[in-house]
């Protein structure tokens, strides 16, 4: 009976403290939006995306005439000079390709520029964010921007460890 009565007590202990913790959402996207740096830095980053994609396309046009040009005059050259428009033309194209993720790709000159740039500033929201939650209280801060997005917890409300505990692994 006294097992009874503590594992119920306990359960509607555990019930207040859930319904005791205090959540909270923000929008990031709002906020950023009225950081006058974060829009200037999102201008200066679509500015340079943009001359780098009329670069990039200049230079697929640039190949594309090539092979325009020598479709035209295939009939007329040799199977030497032929392979040699051929292997200019191909070499060109990949020259094209690794300027473009030099550019654009996962470690590239536009990534780096945005860490530059908009990553301080992201940071600084998120401090915010943090202190925000700390002075009160809140165990979870959601990101209403895209979608439910965790963007702080509390790491005192963290039971990973114990769930791999139950699941049989260690720290």
């Amino acid at each position: 009976m006294k097992k009874i009565f503590l594992m119920l007590m306990s359960m509607v202990a555990g019930i207040f403290m859930a319904a005791a913790q205090k959540y909270a959402f923000v929008d990031t996207e709002y906020i950023l939006n009225n950081i006058p740096a974060y829009k200037a830095a999102k201008e200066q980053l679509d500015k340079i995306s943009e001359e780098w994609q009329k670069e990039i396309e200049s230079k697929y046009a640039e190949i594309d005439q090539m092979y325009k040009d020598y479709q035209a005059e295939r009939v007329l050259l040799s199977e030497d000079m032929r392979k040699k428009r051929e292997d200019i033309i191909v070499n060109k194209e990949k020259e094209v390709k690794e300027l473009q993720k030099s550019y654009f790709g996962p470690n590239g000159a536009l990534f780096k520029k945005r860490q530059e740039l908009i990553k301080p500033i992201q940071d600084e929201v998120y401090k915010a964010v943090k202190d925000l939650a700390t002075e009160g209280g809140y165990a979870v801060i959601f990101d209403t921007a895209s979608g439910p997005t965790m963007i702080y917890t509390n790491p005192r409300y963290d039971i990973s460890d114990e769930v791999l505990e139950k699941l049989g692994y260690k720290k």
